[in-house]
């Protein structure tokens, strides 16, 4: 069987299990999010944080909750992190320093999981259960959240209230994330995926010698990373290691947890709002946009010219023999559209195209189908644009969902848009004027600036994976790529939920002959060049200085 084949069943193969896994996963996680009844083991966490769960909550005590739950989680991972050298199960490992201990507190809470660190030789067994593991599940659960209440506020009218954050937060976890997580670390183990508590011990190696390598809670770890997407890795090598992602089909099933959740939110949306063909219009957009890239990376990957890309059946560098340039592609474009940042192979080794391709899925904000909740809330902030230019163009107010979009609500959803560009923009920026972040690349010319740039691309939208040839642990690095994490989480919550709020004071309009037709093939078409459309307008001048100029020069 031909490799662009072998891909090529792949993809129609994940295609299948995430078509049949849609209707019931979006379905059950609408129930959940609507019922009024409470779990008993919810209600003895209720009872633990002093939370009533019965509160209705309107737009700013939810972002207080937001804020204020995810400041804890910040404050208890770096301490845990700051005193790892006296806790047991530490496998000897030293205390994390200061500013890297800060980065990757602010990097598990903010879902990007950016690691500045090698994971086998600096992080414990209790650091990565009770610290990165945790905040692998609440992460996750805080995107949920915020992308419910926005859906809430496009079905509720004539009240600012919103839900509850900490029931909506319990739910996710106990009812959503957690089950499916047990479930797929079982699959993974049966697998060949490791899971104990191990000492580091050594191993042989084929040509004389050994290494040094410790066990640790990985299948569970790997599950709840991908399922949530978070990314990051129990080993430094991520998912291309084999105590992580053992076979061919580890590989693909990884895959499928990537885009599970955030694919079946649009049907979960679709039964909230009393609409699923809404649904679906959302879900043909990010679908559209998946393909096409996951097409386009197959593309490059596999046909790009040269003696050695022809002997090889693509281009092989970077990439591991067990998965070829098929999977490893599909991998790379489902890690770079959503918030995952997890990788079967290195980024930096694709071709100067395929890096781009990479570059402009995290640059679309990671819609398609995007994160867990964010992809959600981000692709319905791009289509309140989008309806706002329809209107635009024939002269009438616009409206979506029954709502009118007007001053306020188009201000929250531009400033949602704007802030992550700005915070990408500007830090490369001044990385590239200052002569000390200069000192950690590795390449000089245009793929020292897609260095640069995919690494506050990542830290900004939340992504988590990098270009291998940057030294990011520096203390430049670790702090701005923090801020850039931090800012680019939460920042847009603020608007998110004010659009929320603002939504669900509003009396529905009714529909008449002149109302767009939001649920049309047409919209879709419109949705899909508005975010294109605009994500090129923002980024082409440093793509251009970048991925582009390298992969035209190649």
């Amino acid at each position: 069987m031909s490799p662009v084949l072998a891909g090529v069943l792949q993809l129609l193969a994940l295609m299948a299990a995430l078509a049949l896994a849609y209707r019931p996963l979006g379905d059950h996680m609408a129930r959940v999010y609507s019922s009024d009844k409470h779990l008993r083991v919810e209600k003895w966490i209720y009872k633990g944080i002093g939370a009533d769960p019965n509160t209705e909550m309107r737009w700013p005590a939810y972002l207080r909750g937001v804020l204020a739950f995810s400041a804890v989680s910040v404050l208890f991972l770096y301490v845990l992190q700051r005193v790892q050298g006296h806790l047991p199960g530490s496998l000897g490992f030293r205390s994390i320093d200061p500013d890297q201990a800060f980065n990757t507190a602010a990097s598990f809470v903010t879902n990007t999981n950016w690691q500045s660190y090698y994971g086998e030789q600096a992080m414990g067994h209790v650091v990565q259960t009770a610290g990165l593991a945790v905040q692998n599940f609440v992460s996750a659960a805080v995107g949920i959240a915020v992308a419910v209440a926005l859906v809430r506020g496009f079905a509720r009218s004539r009240t600012g209230e919103l839900g509850n954050f900490w029931a909506d937060l319990v739910r996710g976890v106990v009812r959503i994330l957690l089950p499916l997580s047990v479930v797929a670390a079982v699959v993974l183990v049966a697998c060949g995926a490791i899971q104990n508590f191990s000492g580091i011990h050594a191993v042989g190696q084929f040509f004389g010698g050994s290494q040094q390598w410790n066990g640790g809670a990985v299948a569970s770890q790997e599950a709840i990373k991908e399922l949530g997407t978070n990314g990051g890795g129990y080993f430094n090598a991520n998912s291309a290691h084999p105590f992580e992602n053992p076979t061919p089909f580890t590989n693909l099933f990884e895959i499928f947890l990537i885009l599970l959740v955030p694919f079946a939110l649009t049907r979960t949306f679709g039964r909230m709002v009393g609409s699923l063909k809404q649904g679906y219009a959302i879900l043909a957009t990010m679908v559209t946009i998946w393909i096409g890239f996951t097409a386009l990376m197959m593309w490059t990957e596999f046909h790009h010219h040269g003696p050695a890309f022809d002997i090889a059946g693509g281009a092989m560098e970077g990439k591991e023999t067990r998965f070829g340039v098929g999977g490893s592609s599909i991998f790379a474009v489902a890690t770079t559209l959503t918030s995952t940042g997890a990788v079967d192979s290195f980024h930096s080794s694709f071709t100067g195209l395929g890096g781009g391709i990479t570059m402009l899925g995290m640059q679309l904000g990671e819609i398609a189908p995007g994160g867990t909740g964010s992809g959600l809330y981000g692709m319905l902030i791009m289509a309140i644009i989008a309806v706002f230019v329809a209107g635009l163009m024939v002269g009438r107010t616009p409206e979506y969902l029954g709502k009118k979009i007007g001053t306020r609500e188009i201000k929250f959803a531009a400033c949602y848009i704007l802030i992550t560009p700005a915070l990408v923009l500007v830090f490369t920026a001044a990385a590239m004027a200052l002569p000390t972040p200069g000192h950690s690349m590795t390449n000089s010319g245009a793929h020292g600036f897609s260095e640069i740039l995919y690494a506050y691309t990542s830290g900004a939208n939340n992504n988590g994976s990098a270009f291998a040839g940057l030294n990011a642990d520096t203390q430049w690095f670790n702090s701005t790529i923090g801020l850039a994490m931090l800012l680019g989480r939460f920042v847009p919550m603020v608007f998110v939920l004010a659009l929320a709020g603002s939504l669900a004071e509003q009396k529905p309009v009714p529909e008449t002959a002149g109302t767009l037709r939001t649920e049309k093939p047409l919209f879709t078409g419109l949705l899909v060049g508005a975010i294109l459309i605009i994500t090129g307008l923002t980024y082409f001048p440093a793509l251009a200085l970048g991925p582009l100029a390298e992969g035209l020069a190649s």
